[in-house]
Order: structure tokens, then sequence, then C-alpha cells
């Protein structure tokens, strides 16, 4: 960081590398919100799409070679918004280069490229390694933690987590980055971010036994016009178990449209249940006895996206990462794979051999 002159605040100069969806919805306008923090340059797929959002989000420099901007010492942070095939190495060389950085969800594209990740993070102690989190519990997660410490379920038996939708039932539609392994890995529809979201509430899972289907196995290629095999399954159930003896069943589905059942997480005790519903980003307490408790988030905890305030308080005040730390990314790419593997050799798999 550089002090401006006249002894203002000193200005935090960001970098963005691949500027899809998220990054111009959230992460550029998100970072220049902020007081005293620059968006100084943009680097995306291609030269043309870089120079049209650089205008749009008035970025003075726009760059084709991502890695000139990781080894440019006059910028002190980057936020890496590419698919998870190019997370790995980006996030590597920024520490490396004593960049710090903000990566897209799905952390990597396996466990090993995540523990790599994690290694180059602990190596840099004075800088931030943040992931953006999975958002679905943004307003929730530090009440969900306050009830179930509180034993405000009694037990906990069983968990559902639900994400149903039609995305991928058109065989017609050109392959998307989400279901091709050579961008995404492991990675299998939301599969990662729900897990992520539950592992933020009850800690880490012991062991998995899914199955899967890739309904439309092959969809032309975008990028050349051919037919591509396609591996990501679209259609996905998991049962997980926790060590505590917790039941975790995932049903993820992209060729549901018009499905019924709510996407959201429930949680069942044997004294209550709660229900974080996605649709209306609200949670509900429904006692085993009794009526159903709209709740509120616990004070001061009602906001919903942070994630851009969070990552620059933490480089200027040295606060921890919350959401999410790349600990907390291992963690669920570690899940990722264990199910990926269990799919593929139809078996049980425990988390500790990942």
């Amino acid at each position: 960081m550089q002090p401006q002159a006249g002894g203002h605040p000193e200005v935090l100069r960001v970098a963005v590398i691949g500027a899809g969806a998220n990054a111009r919805a959230r992460h550029i306008p998100g970072l220049q919100a902020l007081p005293g923090v620059r968006v100084t340059a943009v680097c995306n797929r291609s030269a043309e799409s870089g120079r049209a959002i650089a205008d749009a989000f008035a970025i003075p420099r726009v760059e084709t070679d991502p890695l000139a901007l990781l080894r440019d010492p006059d910028i002190d942070a980057v936020c890496i918004a590419t698919w998870p095939y190019r997370h790995h190495p980006y996030t590597l060389a920024a520490l490396a280069a004593g960049k710090h950085v903000l990566c897209e969800a799905r952390m990597a594209m396996n466990a090993a490229e995540a523990r790599d990740m994690l290694a180059a993070a602990e190596a840099r102690p004075d800088r931030v390694a943040q992931l953006v989190p999975a958002p679905y519990d943004l307003r929730w997660w530090r009440t969900v933690r306050r009830l179930l410490a509180e034993r405000a379920l009694g037990p906990l038996r069983e968990v559902h987590a639900t994400m149903l939708g039609g995305a991928t039932l058109d065989p017609a539609a050109p392959a998307h980055w989400r279901e091709r392994e050579d961008y995404s890995g492991y990675n299998t529809l939301s599969l990662g971010i729900l897990a992520e979201t539950i592992e933020r509430w009850l800690g880490p899972t012991e062991r998995v036994l899914a199955d899967a289907t890739t309904f439309t196995a092959a969809r032309t290629d975008p990028e050349t016009g051919r037919s591509r095999a396609l591996a990501i399954p679209d259609s996905i159930g998991v049962f997980a178990r926790m060590p505590d003896g917790t039941r975790v069943t995932y049903r993820v589905s992209a060729v549901t449209v018009g499905a019924r059942d709510a996407n959201g997480i429930s949680l069942y005790g044997v004294d209550a249940s709660l229900h974080l519903a996605f649709v209306d980003d609200t949670l509900t307490l429904v006692p085993r006895r009794g009526a159903p408790q709209p709740l509120a988030p616990d004070s001061g905890t009602d906001a919903a996206w942070t994630v851009e305030r969070d990552f620059v308080a933490s480089i200027r005040d040295g606060r921890p990462v919350e959401l999410t730390s790349f600990v907390d990314g291992l963690r669920y790419m570690r899940f990722t794979e264990a199910v990926w593997r269990s799919w593929h050799e139809a078996s049980a798999i425990d988390l500790a051999d990942i």
C-alpha cells in the first residue's frame, strides 16, 4: 500500500483477474465502494472483454497476462475470480509475490491443489488469504451456531440439504464451464457450497457415500462448436456422517424443474428442528411440541454480503479471516473429492483418507 499525497490514508491497489458475473456484480463494485481502495487493473479471458469491463467500471489498466499483474510491485492485492482451474496457479504465484489474495469460491480443482494453496498461505502469514464464502447463510451462521451451542434443538439426529433446479434439462444447451471437469475439477453443482455451509455449523464431515448420474453426457462446446463429453453429474445424492453420528443427506439436481421441495437446509434434533429456506432467506425454529417460530438474526449479524469489506479489514487491521479461510476451503474440497471418489468407486469414503 502506498500513502497518497497530502497525508491521506494509504491506498490499497487491487487487481482483478477474471471478471465474470460475480466479479462484476459483487467484487469490483464492492471494492470500489470502500474508502482508500482502488481497483487499478483488470485481466479477463480476452483483451476485448477486459477493455469492456475496464470501461464499465473506470478501471485504468487492462492486462492480458495475469502473471504480469502478479509480478507488479504496484499491485498490493488480487481478486482471483476465474474458473476453478486457475485458482491454484494464480494463488500460489500471488502469495509468492507478496500479494494479498481474495479467491473465488470452489477453492480448487481437488484436495491436493487446496493443500498447496493452504501451504502457500501459511508460508506467508503476513498476507491475507481469503475465499469467497458460500452465500446461503451469511445472515444466519452465527445464529445457527449459537442455537447449536445452546442445544436448542437437543441432540442432533439428521440434516437434510436440498438444492433442486432445472438448469441442465435442455440437451441442446451449450456446455457450461461448471459441467466441464477440465474447468471445475471435482466440484459438482452446488454440492461443495452446501457442504461448506453445513460444516461451518457442525464441523468436518467424517464419511460419505454417494451416487450420481450425468443425464446429458455430451454438449456443444461454445468455443469450438464441437461436441464435448461431460463427466460432471447433473444429479447427485450423498449420505454423510458427522463425527458425533449426525446423518446428513444431500439432494442436489439440475434436472428437476417444478420441484415442490423447498431448497434449503433443515436440522432435526430430538427437541426441535431448524429450517433455513433459501428462497426467502428465512430461519424457522420448530419445537417438537409447539408452533413454528420465525427467527431474526442475532443482534449485529444481519449482513447479507460483506466479503470485500472483510477482506480489506483483514489486510488493514489484521482481523482473522472468518468467511472463508483456506483451512475451511480445504475442508470442503476434501468433502467434494470424497464424494467424487465414492461415486466412482461405489463405496463409502472416509475423509481421513483424502
